[in-house]
């Protein structure tokens, strides 16, 4: 019994561990998009032909822009055939006739560095996600839905990890971008559940005299915010536009200029706000959660710190904090969800 308690909490710390990872590249990552460092290093895996990327532009060859953007060229056109495949021939024929996506940027130090200790922090994490694989394999034989959800974990990594080379190879197009970003979502929801299944820490399973009452209300709140998420990114693509056309000067222009959707996401926080106030009314009533009560929390930041942008410019400090908190809402929905849908059940390892 100490053995099999012993190896689910090696696994739960080590999953726990990598969860904490995911969020911390999502922060970096937050950090990347609000410098405009996307692009630091034009091609991938590695940052300017090297696994070190260079220090200053005369480490390159005079005609550096003109070869990546024909390596680029190459590489759209393989996956433009692949999105004709799949029956996307309007968005392949769009990014095949997209000019500015070869447009190559000039070299910058400080965003290829920024952009190059990403994609370090995401070779760590691809690290730690072959390690959680390879620690479930000792449930396969007692509980093999961690041994599939990790499984499913390390291949949507990978997947995650070509996305991440066609929104290099795209130059970035928005909604590359925001399938990076969701893609991202569903990792985080997979390591919340083999956080939560071999924990003995994570406050157990909730139980509500009405269940249903508050899935359903859980359910849209979880909907809202993804709607949110999905309206945010549409912020985001326009700002991005609008920054790239004025050069990412006149910062206190970009919101004004961005027009409806902005309007609205700002607005639908508060439908956000109302609902999860109902959430914690609701488990208020039959007991203590403080998984909601820190969801509550975080719902309340992340809209002061959206405020924050509205009002003040868009702070490029305030913008990888904005991303980060609204994932770390979107984990503790799910953990939620986990907690009173009562999946935790019974674990033994061999």
């Amino acid at each position: 019994m100490k053995r099999n308690n012993s190896s689910s909490r090696l696994f739960s710390n080590f999953s726990l561990l990598t969860l904490i990872a995911v969020y911390i590249l999502i922060l970096v990552g937050g950090i990347v998009r609000s410098t405009g460092s996307g692009m630091g290093c034009p091609d991938w895996p590695k940052c300017f032909g090297n696994w070190v990327p260079p220090t200053d532009v005369s480490e390159l060859p005079e005609n550096y822009k003109e070869i990546y953007s024909q390596k680029r060229e190459k590489k759209n056109e393989r996956f433009a055939k692949y999105l004709s495949t799949l029956g996307f021939e309007k968005t392949a024929n769009r990014i095949l006739k997209d000019e500015s996506i070869l447009e190559e940027a000039d070299f910058n130090k400080t965003k290829t560095w920024i952009e190059y200790f990403n994609r370090l922090l995401g070779v760590l994490i691809g690290l730690f996600i072959l390690g959680t694989f390879i620690l479930s394999i000792r449930f396969l034989k007692t509980d093999r839905t961690i041994f599939f959800v990790a499984l499913a974990t390390l291949l949507m990594v990978i997947f995650q990890g070509w996305i991440g080379s066609i929104v290099v190879s795209t130059n970035l197009v928005p909604w590359m971008v925001t399938v990076h970003m969701f893609l991202a979502l569903v990792i985080v929801a997979l390591l919340i559940f083999l956080v939560y299944k071999t924990s003995a820490g994570l406050g157990g399973n909730l139980k509500l005299t009405n269940q249903k009452l508050f899935l359903g209300v859980l359910t849209l709140c979880a909907i809202t915010l993804l709607v949110q998420i999905v309206l945010g990114t549409q912020v985001r693509e326009g700002i991005d536009r609008i920054a790239a056309s004025l050069n990412y000067e006149g910062r206190h222009l970009w919101i004004e200029r961005v027009g409806e959707v902005f309007i609205i996401h700002r607005s639908f926080s508060w439908a956000i706000l109302i609902l999860h106030i109902l959430l914690l009314f609701i488990i208020g009533r039959q007991g203590r959660s403080i998984v909601t009560v820190f969801l509550l929390a975080v719902i309340v930041v992340t809209i002061i710190s959206g405020a924050v942008m509205g009002y003040l410019a868009i702070p490029a400090a305030i913008q990888p904090v904005h991303l980060l908190l609204g994932t770390l809402a979107f984990g503790l929905q799910f953990l939620l969800f986990l907690q009173v849908s009562n999946v935790k059940g019974k674990l033994t390892t061999s």
